[in-house]
């Protein structure tokens, strides 16, 4: 795996420890009653990084496969 594949696996598996975090604080927040705005909405962040680092860790072996098929054939 490239130095950009492992460094965004590393970041993945980081964030995704924030995200679960910021869910467990929001429930925590809402057994306390109705949470501030931005108690509600910090796991957008961390969610939208999972989605970009996710969905490229997940296309990555399949750029990879077409790559030595383009290069071989």
């Amino acid at each position: 795996m490239n130095g950009l594949g492992l460094w965004l696996r590393r970041t993945h598996r980081w964030v995704s420890m924030v995200f679960t975090l910021t869910i467990v604080a929001n429930f925590a927040a809402m057994a306390q009653g109705v949470p501030p705005a931005w108690v509600t909405y910090a796991p957008l962040a961390p969610l939208a990084l999972l989605l970009l680092t996710g969905l490229y860790l997940f296309v990555q072996p399949c750029l990879a496969r077409w790559r030595t098929n383009t290069h071989h054939g």
